[in-house]
């Protein structure tokens, strides 16, 4: 196992099990990336020629873990093959939905549930389709792997004003793609699913399952931070529709959060790659969406996929942030959507910790320690500096309102 993380020091290039790490390059161009994998690929073969039979010529399979990469390989796919083992995609099928405007146009046209979405076309009419969508309101760039690193803008964000509204079209140039705004669906406990699958070569769904996201970091709205492996055919339905549709190849995850007022699952959003908990389900057996997809593309039979209801993955750092800002009880066993009699061992598995291979989990520990310390040294250092002025008194006239703060709904 080889891989190419973001930074030398990142806790991955700790494990055992990694023969050796490389750094990605500073740019996400996709001649630089598939440059790279023939490099690696080389020195590969010529520190271990034992273990390469046909020398060069020897397939090596390679796993995209952001959408970028995976865009980047599918653009690339017909100068890495047959050198490289890829799922067989392309680009223009990716975007459909990997980019969140397209992903709305595709679910519109497949009838599929998907939050009510708008895209402005300028500050004003951003402002206005935030106020008539109903405020707060979520707002996404479209292509999110194009945001500049270090600039502070985020993915996806949570909008309470028409100033806010503004404020964040007003960076669309600097985002390098369109801002689309959508309804905010109720966050709720149970409420948040996820499905992870692998599509073969002839379209059939060999390695699925459906879980339920019972923590989150940020709380309510942000990634994994403990999730369980539970039956949702509703859930599994719908995604198996639109691989279907789309003629999706490979490994994805899909997000969905069901609309109470309604009982109808809507698609959040969808990554054409590994999911980061798809170890929660691993099979009694090992099988999971990684496994299946490398057992089929080196040509061997992709066993049944047997559920393991009941297992639980856990971000330790994140379960830790999440338990400390939002505690509460945890549902009792056998409760619960996707509970019942097919219920299985509740077996948990850790992002970073592992028995048999320790060094990256003490090296996330250290990292996120000293994350931890800087923010309270920075909170600490921000009490005990001077004291900003104090705000106007009473008498002071209050700031004028813009037209589109006093909107009606439509």
């Amino acid at each position: 196992m080889h891989a190419v993380i973001e930074s030398s020091t990142s806790p991955v290039a700790r494990s055992r099990y990694l023969h050796s790490a490389r750094t990605r390059p500073g740019t996400a161009c996709p001649a630089e990336l598939a440059a790279l994998l023939h490099r690696l690929a080389d020195e590969v073969t010529e520190e271990s020629p034992g273990a390469f039979p046909d020398g060069p010529s020897t397939p090596f399979l390679v796993l995209p873990l952001d959408d970028v990469s995976a865009l980047a390989l599918a653009r690339r796919r017909p100068e890495l093959t047959p050198r490289f083992l890829l799922p067989e995609q392309t680009e223009e099928q990716l975007l459909r939905v990997a980019d969140k405007a397209a992903l709305a146009e595709t679910c519109a046209a497949l009838g599929l549930p998907h939050p009510r979405t708008e895209l402005p076309t300028g500050a004003d009419e951003a402002a206005a389709m935030a106020w008539s969508l109903g405020l707060p309101v979520v707002a996404k760039w479209s292509r999110p792997w194009l945001l500049p690193a270090g600039g502070g803008l985020r993915s996806t964000s949570i909008l309470r004003s028409p100033a806010e509204v503004r404020e964040l079209y007003a960076r669309t140039p600097e985002a390098g793609s369109r801002l689309l705004l959508q309804e905010l669906l109720p966050p709720g406990r149970d409420l948040d699913w996820f499905f992870h699958g692998y599509v073969d070569g002839r379209g059939r769904c060999t390695a699925a399952g459906t879980g339920r996201k019972e923590r989150s970091w940020p709380d309510g709205a942000g990634l994994t931070a403990v999730g369980r492996w539970a039956a949702n055919p509703a859930v599994d339905r719908s995604a198996r529709e639109l691989l279907d549709a789309i003629g999706y190849r490979g490994v994805c995850d899909l997000d969905f959060r069901l609309d109470r007022s309604t009982g109808v699952y809507h698609l959040l959003d969808f990554n054409p790659r590994p999911g980061a908990q798809f170890r929660l389900f691993a099979d009694p057996d090992g099988l999971d969406v990684v496994r299946a997809l490398h057992l089929d593309l080196t040509g061997r039979p992709v066993p049944p996929h047997s559920p393991a209801y009941g297992r639980r993955f856990v971000v330790e750092n994140y379960a830790a942030l999440s338990l400390l800002t939002s505690p509460r009880p945890r549902p009792a066993a056998g409760t619960g959507p996707g509970a019942g009699p097919g219920a299985g061992p509740r077996r948990t598995e850790f992002a970073w910790f592992a028995a048999d291979d320790p060094a990256p989990a003490l090296a996330m520990g250290r990292a996120w320690l000293a994350h931890l310390l800087r923010r309270a040294v920075a909170a600490v250092r921000g009490l005990l500096g001077p004291r900003r002025a104090d705000p106007p008194g009473p008498s002071a006239a209050p700031p004028a309102r813009s037209s589109s703060n006093q909107l009606t709904p439509r």
